[in-house]
């Protein structure tokens, strides 16, 4: 098993346990930081491991039209070209593939799309999705999917959910398993791990058949994708909670695309375990910085004379050596430090949290971490 369950904390869903990749163990819950186009912008690999990050996350879509296929074959694939010894985990690019409405149509057999760099013309099948991330050296690889933006009709749904499964059990095959005919699933060779996607909207019947669906596939994972994709907060809770607790127990638990530090939190206590999100970074770049105390926008007037660091409880470099006045005066003279600084920061609180949360559920004290922990983020500090 690629996945094993540590400890169910006794008051909560939530729950640790570790999952074996071909380059190392990841423990979850973990935060996975987005590198899409093989780097954490603007971040270092030291960088990275110095917050403590476990995973990477790259995006087999922008590396498959930059550098391309044949660049990443010579490099010797992904770990090798960005120099990164950890786990990488790659998405399949469906999402971005099915956010260029005008410019891809859906077949049966994969997707055609106009590059949105250059207006080059490809087809990706879900066998050649499997195959480049292979290229890549992926230790987690996503099936193509067909991810479908809120708000979407029934029907849509469904039939989205008939091509979804059948790329899913395309992408098995080409991953080196097949179906047998007792219905079981047989592993023809060893490889990276493959993770089933279940979409379904916000209609929960349909989640729950695409649940059923993709489960009988038997992958090593399940995600939770087409959430957050314009869809109000209460509804991505109530999805979330209702997949993750129709999920096999003995899989891995991931959930696409969701994370503030409060919605980690609350996914955990549904019993997620893996998260990926580039709003640490996205938000770092434009000098919103996360901390114990909430949210803090370092570009504001009330920082110019602010020498605190930007958390006082945070160890991270920035907050170490830097103050919240000289990080806003870096972004006010458009210093590329100021953004670095902000991002880091992000990316080792983002990090803190869910090891913090992982040790309070060891105890059988997450519910009350978690409720401490949100009282204190939604605090106003004064100087916001």
């Amino acid at each position: 098993m690629s996945f094993k369950l540590l400890h169910k904390d006794t008051s909560a869903k939530a729950r640790t346990g570790v999952l074996h990749t071909a380059h190392g163990k990841v423990r979850t819950p973990c935060f996975t930081p987005v590198g899409t186009q093989a780097t954490i912008k603007s971040l270092s690999n030291r960088e990275m491991k110095e917050c403590g990050a476990e995973m990477i996350m790259a995006n087999a879509y922008h590396l498959f039209l930059r550098p391309g296929e044949e660049i990443l074959k010579m490099a010797g694939g992904l770990h090798k070209f960005m120099s990164w010894e950890g786990p990488i985990m790659t998405d399949s690019g469906g999402y971005q593939i099915f956010s260029l409405a005008p410019l891809r149509k859906v077949e049966k057999e994969g997707v055609r799309f106009a590059s949105h760099i250059d207006g080059s013309k490809h087809f990706l099948t879900p066998e050649k999705v499997v195959e480049f991330q292979k290229v890549l050296g992926s230790d987690i690889m996503m099936p193509l999917d067909e991810c479908l933006h809120y708000p979407v009709s029934r029907n849509a749904v469904e039939e989205s959910l008939e091509t979804t499964f059948g790329w899913a059990e395309r992408s098995k095959t080409a991953n080196g398993v097949e179906r047998a005919a007792n219905g079981k699933n047989q592993k023809l060779s060893s490889g990276p791990l493959l993770f089933g996607i279940i979409q379904g909207g916000t209609y929960l019947d349909l989640r729950r058949r695409a649940v059923e669906e993709i489960a009988g596939l038997d992958f090593d994972g399940y995600a939770i994708g087409g959430v957050a994709v314009g869809e109000p907060g209460e509804l991505i809770r109530e999805v979330t909670e209702y997949t993750a607790g129709l999920l096999p127990e003995n899989k891995v638990r991931y959930l696409m695309g969701v994370g503030t530090p409060l919605d980690m939190l609350l996914a955990i206590s549904q019993g997620v375990d893996l998260f990926d999100c580039v709003v640490p970074t996205r938000n770092g770049r434009n000098g919103q910085a996360f901390t114990s105390g909430g949210e803090l926008q370092l570009r504001n007037a009330p920082f110019k004379r602010d020498f605190r660091p930007i958390d006082e409880k945070c160890r991270c470099y920035a907050c170490r050596n830097h103050s919240r006045a000289y990080i806003r005066h870096l972004f006010n003279t458009d210093e590329i430090l100021g953004l670095r600084l902000v991002s880091l920061h992000n990316i080792h609180f983002y990090v803190n949290i869910i090891n913090r949360a992982r040790k309070a559920i060891e105890e059988n004290r997450f519910v009350e971490f978690k409720k401490e922990f949100m009282e204190n983020y939604k605090r106003r500090e004064k100087s916001c």
